[in-house]
């Protein structure tokens, strides 16, 4: 198996909506965002199938030292062979792929974050970083493309955390800050014992007002110059608010369920986002 077939198949097996954005691109760009959507599959998969934080820590230093022996041009791992080809074409920079490995390794760190800053400087090493990136693969030209897909990044984030509450309660982790529990009257115990109720919803509704805000300052960021070279980014949004909305629609049951869209949903808003973009 290629490098690439080895990234391709990552990508596949993962089920992600990422994947269909990957559908319109031309065959270079869409092996490199396939190349970088399996490194941060690989470098998520080690903290989420960790049983031993420490093994974990040292899997994520092997991941540091396979960025750099890339930079040298020696890395070993399939996923760094298949991305290295693509870091000087579009301007990818390692020291974003050691902040995405950085923001991994925040999981093993903390299980809760007090307020929304701190919860944000997280959001950007695990997804506005990975946004910067795949701008500049899918051809940004205007700085201001980057500033979109920084907040876009965080708008997906943001998405994430409302839609995988009850997932990530799960397995001890819960992302929303703790002083908008309280603001809401919403324990650590509700949560985690899946005890949903009227100030949940109300914490919940105010969490997407915020995912939703952001959607449209990210919009309005994206110059129209480079606005069809990002419509990859455009399919993701598309079928990120789309589920945001969904999750609202049904009352913010996120607790013991995880709602998510079918693929076929999936492909018409990417086809329908794709003409229109």
């Amino acid at each position: 198996m290629s490098p690439d077939e080895y990234c391709q198949q990552k990508a596949v097996q993962s089920g992600s909506s990422f994947y269909y954005s990957f559908l319109f691109l031309p065959a270079e760009r869409r092996r490199a965002i396939t190349a970088l959507y399996a490194f941060c599959r690989e470098v998520d998969d080690t903290v989420d199938d960790a049983t031993d934080a420490g093994i974990a820590r040292n899997k994520l230093q092997w991941w540091r030292q396979e960025v750099q022996a890339m930079v040298k041009g020696t890395p070993s791992h399939p996923v760094m062979q298949a991305l290295q080809p693509h870091m000087a074409p579009y301007s990818l920079d390692p020291k974003h792929l050691l902040a995405i490995i950085d923001g991994m390794e925040m999981d093993l760190d903390q299980t809760r974050y007090l307020d929304y800053p701190g919860l944000k400087r997280y959001c950007w090493h695990v997804a506005s970083v990975v946004g910067i990136l795949s701008a500049s693969i899918f051809g940004a030209t205007q700085p201001q493309t980057l500033q979109y897909a920084e907040k876009l990044g965080l708008a997906f984030q943001l998405t994430n955390i409302i839609r995988d509450v009850g997932e990530d309660a799960r397995k001890g982790r819960i992302y929303l800050p703790v002083s908008e529990l309280q603001q809401f009257n919403v324990t650590a115990a509700d949560i985690l014992n899946a005890r949903h109720g009227e100030n949940f919803e109300k914490l919940m509704a105010f969490q997407a007002e915020r995912a939703k805000a952001i959607y449209a300052e990210a919009f309005a960021l994206l110059p129209a110059a480079d606005r069809r070279a990002q419509r990859p980014g455009l399919i993701m949004a598309a079928i990120y608010r789309t589920l945001l909305d969904e999750i609202e629609r049904d009352g913010f049951h996120v607790l013991n369920q995880k709602i998510s869209l079918t693929p076929i949903r999936k492909l018409w808003l990417a086809w329908k986002t794709y003409i229109r973009a």
